[in-house]
C-alpha cells in the first residue's frame, strides 16, 4: 500500500507535468497568433492542433483512470478504422509519408502503441496474449495496406514494447527515444542544408524524393530570412517556389519541424519540441508502470519521426490521437496497478482478504 506522504508526493509531481502542459500549450497557441498578426497568417490550422492535443489528452486521462484496458483497446481499434477508411480516400501513395500516407502511418503507429498499453494494463494472460494479437494485426494490416512506413513504425513499437519489459530506468528509455527524434530531425536538417557527402545524400534524396527535399531547402530559406517570427502561419505555400511550381500543391513542406520553422521561426520550432518534451516528461512522471509509459513513448516517438518527414500533423485525427494516448498512459487507474500485479501473481491468501 501506498503511504500518504508518498501519495502526497506523487499529486504535487503529476501537478507539475499538468502545469506545464498546459503552459508549453498556450505559448504553443499564443505564438502563433502572434506571428499570424505580424504577417497576416493565418493561424486556424495551428489552434485547431492544439485544441485536438488538449483534449485527447483530457479524454484520455478520464478514460484511462476509468477504464485501463478498455479503453486503450477501444482506441487502438479506433485509430485501426480510421487508418482503414483514409486509405481509400483520393491522396498520394501510402508508401510515402505525404498525405494521407503519413496520417495512415502514424495512425497505425499510434494505434500499435494503444494495443500494447492495454496488454500491459490487462490482468489475465489470456487477455493480454489477445491484445498482443491485436497489436500483431495492426502491423500486418498495415503491410497489407502497402504503408511501408506504417507498417515499420508499428513493427518498432511492437518491439519496443516487448523490451520495455527489461527496462528498470524508464528515465533510460525515454532518454533514448528523445534522442532517436533528435536525430531524425537533425538528419532532416543536414539533408535541407545540403552539409551531407554527395553519395549519402543523393541517397537519401531517392528515398525521400527530390520533391520533398526541395520543399525543406524552401522552408530552410524563409526560416533563414525571417528566424524571429517566420513568414507567418498557413504561408509557407504562397511563398515556396516549389509549391506554387507542383501540379497538385497542398501548402505543406510535409515536415512539422521545417513548417515552424519557415511559419513561426526559431520559437516556433523551440515550442514544438517542448510539446513532445513535455509528453515524455509527463511518461516519466506517470503513475502507471515503466512498460506502459515506455511503450506510449515510443509510439509517441514514431508519431515524431513520421511528423519529421510528412504532414502527418496536419491531420485533426493524428494530433488529438496522439493526445489521447498520452492521457491514457498518464492516467492514474481508480485500481492500483501494483496491487494488481501482486494478485495475479498467485497471492491467493491476500486475495481472500480483498475481494468480498
Amino acid at each position: 500500500m501506498r503511504s500518504a506522504a508518498g501519495s502526497t508526493a506523487e499529486g504535487e509531481r503529476r501537478n507539475v507535468s499538468d502545469a506545464a502542459g498546459v503552459i508549453v500549450l498556450g505559448a504553443c497557441a499564443l505564438w502563433a497568433l502572434i506571428t499570424a498578426t505580424a504577417h497576416e497568417g493565418r493561424p486556424e490550422g495551428v489552434l485547431l492542433a492544439v485544441l485536438a492535443v488538449a483534449a485527447g489528452y483530457a479524454s484520455g486521462r478520464i478514460l484511462g483512470a476509468l477504464l485501463p484496458v478498455a479503453a486503450p483497446c477501444a482506441g487502438a481499434l479506433a485509430g485501426l478504422g480510421l487508418a482503414l477508411t483514409a486509405a481509400d480516400t483520393p491522396g498520394p501513395q501510402l508508401t510515402a509519408p505525404l498525405g494521407h500516407g503519413g496520417a495512415t502511418a502514424a495512425l497505425l503507429a499510434l494505434s500499435t502503441g494503444a494495443a500494447c498499453c492495454a496488454a500491459w494494463a490487462a490482468r489475465r494472460p489470456a487477455q493480454r496474449l489477445a491484445l498482443r494479437l491485436l497489436a500483431v494485426g495492426i502491423v500486418v494490416s498495415a503491410a497489407v495496406l502497402g504503408s511501408t512506413t506504417g507498417c515499420a513504425a508499428g513493427a518498432g513499437v511492437l518491439l519496443c514494447s516487448l523490451a520495455a519489459d527489461r527496462v528498470r530506468r524508464r528515465a533510460l528509455g525515454l532518454g533514448g527515444l528523445a534522442l532517436t527524434a533528435a536525430l531524425v530531425a537533425g538528419a532532416t536538417w543536414a539533408i535541407a542544408g545540403n552539409v551531407l557527402p554527395d553519395g549519402l545524400t543523393g541517397s537519401l534524396e531517392g528515398q525521400l524524393t527530390e520533391h520533398r527535399v526541395l520543399l525543406w531547402r524552401d522552408a530552410l530559406h524563409l526560416a533563414g530570412h525571417h528566424s524571429a517570427l517566420g513568414v507567418g502561419p498557413g504561408r509557407y505555400g504562397e511563398l515556396s517556389p516549389t509549391v506554387t511550381q507542383s501540379l497538385l500543391p497542398d501548402g505543406k513542406p510535409h515536415s512539422a519541424p521545417w513548417q515552424q520553422a519557415a511559419e513561426q521561426g526559431l520559437v516556433g520550432v523551440a515550442l514544438l519540441a517542448a510539446v513532445f518534451c513535455w509528453v515524455l516528461y509527463s511518461l516519466w512522471r506517470s503513475p502507471r508502470s515503466t512498460t506502459i509509459a515506455l511503450t506510449a513513448g515510443a509510439a509517441l516517438t514514431a508519431l515524431a519521426v513520421i511528423a519529421s518527414l510528412g504532414n502527418a500533423l496536419s491531420f485533426t485525427t493524428v494530433t488529438a490521437g496522439a493526445g489521447l494516448l498520452a492521457g491514457l498512459a498518464t492516467a492514474r487507474p481508480l485500481v492500483d496497478e501494483n496491487l494488481e500485479s501482486v494478485l495475479n501473481a498467485g497471492d491467493q491468501p491476500l486475495r481472500n482478504r480483498l475481494e468480498p
